[in-house]
């Protein structure tokens, strides 16, 4: 390597090791380009697609859903609310289940939390675990978390009560519903709001 005069190093291949540089300048820039396209491709299939049309739809379709009236579920009929079968979209933390549809985008059948939409979500949360491993098919009293874990759900449910309406109870097996008022139904959603 020789000054060029101008205060530059220049190589002793001459222009011939500069174009070499310059193409590999060329060659990095495109790469980044391709995997910036790229980036923007898959974000664009993952998330944009649920803003088109057919996700602007399920959206305005759980916006017009009437509030849900107070009531308990069992298992089995918590599942029907999934976000797929139905519109409607309930989850379960810690005994309680939460209306969860104006986050549809989070919990829809191809959200994110997905996985949680018309199950028991509390295994899950506690565990920070989005594997199907982490749901139970039969009732989970939960008994075998540590401390740590249940003071995590605890707080999942709080987060939930702030965000979402608290429509019932989730029933253990051979526990009957509650019935429940309009007044009191009414009472609470107010006081949510």
């Amino acid at each position: 390597m020789a000054d060029d005069g101008q205060g530059r190093l220049r190589t002793e291949g001459g222009r011939a090791g500069g174009a070499a540089a310059a193409s590999g300048e060329i060659l990095l820039g495109v790469g980044l380009l391709a995997l910036a396209l790229l980036a923007a491709y898959r974000l664009y299939l993952r998330w944009g697609t649920r803003n088109g049309p057919g996700g602007a739809a399920r959206q305005g379709e759980a916006a017009a859903l009437p509030r849900m009236k107070r009531r308990d579920f069992s298992l089995e009929q918590l599942r029907e609310f999934d976000g797929a079968r139905n519109p409607r979209i309930l989850l379960a933390v810690n005994g309680k289940v939460f209306d969860v549809t104006k986050g549809s985008k989070f919990y829809g059948p191809e959200g994110p939390y997905g996985i949680f939409a018309g199950r028991d979500a509390s295994r899950g949360l506690a565990t920070f675990c989005l594997d199907k491993d982490a749901l139970r098919d039969e009732y989970d009293d939960l008994s075998d978390l540590n401390a740590v874990q249940m003071e995590s759900v605890r707080e999942w449910e709080m987060q939930f009560k702030e965000k979402y309406d608290y429509v019932g109870r989730l029933l253990k097996p051979g526990e009957e519903p509650s019935e429940y008022t309009d007044e009191e139904d009414t009472k609470d959603h107010t006081k949510q709001e």
